[in-house]
């Protein structure tokens, strides 16, 4: 591994489960070659109100744009410069529980998953512009765009708790936690199953000649190739002895090894997220684990974006 340069990463993180306390996290930088990690932003003085965020408090999706970082909160899109102050925040009445965020060229797309669609925001006019509301008939696929700044938009509804979106030359990628399937959206906006996915899976997207993702409810990083191909990575797990807060959610939503969070570095390595917060990366040509870092032990605290962070 000498000859290969392990990557920084910029990290979110969020607080799962009934019993959420004073739990703190934020957004974070890890660096893989000297396996440190700093806090580059506290949400519990961040001036964000948490209050009535849904099953999870915390900043979610992250995305880059020159020196801009984009962060998702609930509800609300905020914008830091490298040094992490605030630059500037943008809400829309159709975005609610916001979970991934991916930026294609002068656009970026937001999960709403409170409303099952997707939002895409000008970095230019500052504007959300474009929405998506993916919607299933039977067992066909189907949506309709919609103008995010009118009043004619979708209802608020989560049948498919939409958690991830990935844009490229070849259309719009999404899933969910109930679509069971990785769905492509073309240029007619006509929508289209890809693969199918286990249910409960984070972070699917297409990746070299297959699909990657967190296979949340088997606690494992898998990566399916076309050719019927696979490698699957376990999760992270400690001793309980080790873990901070364990067995005060008497929901079970906070556990150890559930698996969001993943950010593809070049063509060879995966990095995934995990709680508690943990990033872990993952090398497909030697199907090995290069290292994990470890951000907090607190159960209840749990990676959720994950991207290369490309300054310092």
């Amino acid at each position: 591994m000498n000859e290969v340069t392990l990557p920084k990463l910029i990290a979110t993180s969020v607080v799962r489960g009934s019993q959420q306390g004073e739990s703190h996290g934020g957004v974070y930088t890890i660096d893989f070659a000297r396996q440190e990690a700093a806090q580059r932003l506290d949400w519990n003085t961040a001036d964000i109100d948490w209050e009535g965020r849904g099953a999870d408090r915390g900043l979610r999706g992250v995305a880059l744009d020159g020196d801009d970082i984009y962060v998702a909160a609930s509800d609300e899109l905020f914008v830091y410069d490298p040094d992490f102050s605030p630059l500037r925040s943008f809400r829309n009445r159709y975005l609610k529980h916001c979970h991934e965020i991916c930026r294609m060229e002068r656009m970026l797309f937001v999960t709403s998953t409170g409303y099952d669609s997707l939002l895409a925001f000008n970095l230019d006019s500052g504007q959300f512009e474009w929405g998506f509301h993916l919607q299933r008939h039977g067992g066909n696929w189907s949506g309709h765009t919609f103008d995010p700044r009118g009043e004619t938009g979708p209802r608020p509804v989560n049948d498919f708790h939409i958690n991830m979106v990935h844009v490229d030359g070849t259309g719009i990628y999404l899933s969910g936690l109930k679509t069971r399937a990785l769905l492509h959206i073309n240029n007619q906006m006509q929508v289209s199953v890809v693969c199918d996915l286990p249910a409960g899976t984070h972070n699917a997207r297409p990746w070299l000649n297959g699909v990657v993702f967190n296979d949340t409810a088997s606690d494992c990083v898998r990566y399916v190739s076309r050719d019927g191909g696979e490698k699957a990575f376990k999760i992270v797990s400690y001793d309980e002895s080790q873990l901070q807060y364990a067995g005060v959610d008497d929901t079970n939503i906070a556990r150890q090894a559930f698996g969001r969070g993943l950010c593809p570095v070049g063509e060879r390595f995966i990095a995934a997220g995990s709680s508690p917060s943990t990033i872990t990366l993952y090398d497909l040509a030697t199907n090995q684990v290069v290292g994990s870092v470890n951000l907090s032990m607190d159960i209840r605290n749990a990676i959720h974006g994950l991207e290369v962070w490309p300054f310092d």
